[in-house]
């Protein structure tokens, strides 16, 4: 039983590093992860999914590319460029599950990157993990799976001190016994 506990308890502490890793390391390689939170660029982007945008260069983006951008200081969206306008230095965007294209253009100066892969579902986890509550919920999730990890070495550690020490007596009896 305390081995299927321990097995238990590892496997839901991988899976919260995993998760940790999924969110925290591509920023160290220069990718920025985002959640996708509307349908239009599905079904290339699903609502809910994590989206890992690389910065790239203006000049280096071709007609088609799927672009993420900022709209304002809070606010990033992610479509594909149908027209770009060199001379202007901005890109004509379409959301690829959008009958008309967007309103405006993207100036290159609102370029944040391309999308290089996304993970289904990811992003709804992402989204809640940013509010205070979800944040408070995932602390509290990792520290009850590390005190459940180390939980029975503390309960049980006395019980096998117990026992070496009854083990000794039952074999200095039966030394004496046999005297």
């Amino acid at each position: 039983m305390r081995t299927v506990y321990k097995i238990f308890t590892n496997i839901i502490l991988v899976v919260l590093i995993a998760l940790a890793v999924l969110l925290i390391v591509p920023r160290f390689i220069g990718m920025t992860p985002m959640a996708v939170l509307s349908g239009s660029m599905e079904p290339t982007y699903h609502v809910g999914s994590m989206l890992y945008v690389k910065s790239e260069k203006p000049e280096n983006i071709k007609q088609g590319d799927p672009i993420t951008f900022k709209i304002s200081d809070s606010t990033m969206v992610t479509h594909r460029v149908i027209a770009i306008d060199t001379a202007g230095q901005c890109f004509y965007t379409k959301g690829d599950n959008n009958d008309v294209p967007d309103g405006g253009s993207v100036a290159y100066a609102n370029l944040v990157g391309k999308p290089v892969f996304s993970l289904p579902l990811l992003g709804y986890l992402a989204v809640y993990a940013s509010s205070t509550s979800g944040i408070i919920i995932m602390v509290c999730a990792i520290l009850i799976v590390l005190i459940l990890t180390f939980l029975p070495d503390f309960l049980f550690s006395d019980d096998k001190k117990e026992n070496a020490e009854e083990n000794k007596n039952e074999e200095k009896q039966k030394r004496r016994k046999k005297k």
